[in-house]
């Protein structure tokens, strides 16, 4: 070989690693508008961000947008946190008058309109006939009879209520801090997802007191602020962006989970709550 062939075969970049079938490549991000993240600010600067479930809870998401442009949680709590269970945040008291135009009940929104999943899970659940993620990254179950749903998995955000179905405003929320919480599935309206900062809620002291509630106001989580992306000065704003299922990229990713490479052992299915929602954040 002559010395100015073996030059170039010293400089020469190596080729490029092709990509794993499951892994993501740049179409498969897509940006979370600004009015759909809802941003909570714990005392201690700490930061929780919620995507909201907008095509999927439209009224009570309606609530919720008024409330944030209201600064309706300002100075409120976390108030019950139980274990293995649920965080909730709102009014302990009861007795903040909702922001105007906030209805105390609406209908309820414990089912979604239709089961569209860009990609189903082989198996079924206990819960659900049949499962999936959708094309824009929620987790959905139907009975296999025409009722849908989303699923009340580790994060998700549901509006709390009282025994009357319709008795949730938007103003209480709650997300499972342990396992997914399946049971709440089509008995709560679920609105969103925590996207970041889920650490702030599931590792906050537990209450032995009935449901998780503290008995003593002090043991309480203040809330500093909540507010929609979009309505905070855009240099401040967090953007996100979420990884869609509606490629063949992600069912990869699904069929690898079910049926991992050895030495690892599979049992051929997964539930929907152990399917990963990617988000990332970006500049």
């Amino acid at each position: 070989m002559s010395t100015l062939a073996a030059l170039l075969l010293l400089t020469q970049a190596p080729a490029a690693a092709t990509p794993a079938s499951h892994e993501t490549i740049a179409s498969d991000w897509r940006t979370i508008p600004d009015d759909e993240l809802l941003v909570m600010r714990l005392k201690g600067d700490r930061i929780v961000v919620i995507r909201l479930a907008a095509a999927y809870a439209p009224l009570h998401v309606a609530s919720i947008r008024i409330l944030a442009h209201a600064h309706w949680w300002d100075g409120l709590s976390v108030y019950r946190v139980q274990e293995n269970w649920v965080a909730q945040w709102g009014d302990a008291t009861e007795q903040k008058p909702l922001a105007p135009g906030v209805p105390s009940h609406l209908p309820p929104e414990f089912e979604i309109a239709r089961f569209a999943p860009a990609q189903t899970l082989t198996r079924p659940d206990p819960h659900s006939a049949i499962s999936g993620i959708t094309a824009d990254g929620w987790p959905v179950a139907s009975d296999g009879r025409g009722h849908a749903w989303l699923t009340h998995c580790y994060g998700m955000v549901n509006v709390a209520r009282d025994a009357d179905p319709t008795s949730g405003s938007g103003a209480e929320m709650s997300t499972p801090i342990g396992q997914s919480a399946r049971r709440l599935d089509r008995n709560y309206a679920l609105v969103g997802r925590i996207i970041a900062g889920m650490q702030y809620l599931s590792s906050l002291p537990r209450s032995d007191a009935p449901m998780g509630v503290y008995a003593d106001a002090a043991e309480r989580t203040p809330i500093v602020a909540m507010r929609l992306a979009s309505d905070m000065p855009a240099a401040e704003r967090p953007r996100y962006q979420y990884r869609a299922a509606d490629n063949q990229r992600f069912a990869a990713m699904i069929r690898r989970r079910e049926n991992p490479p050895a030495p690892t052992i599979g049992g051929g299915g997964i539930e929907v709550c152990e399917v990963p929602l990617e988000v990332r954040r970006v500049p």
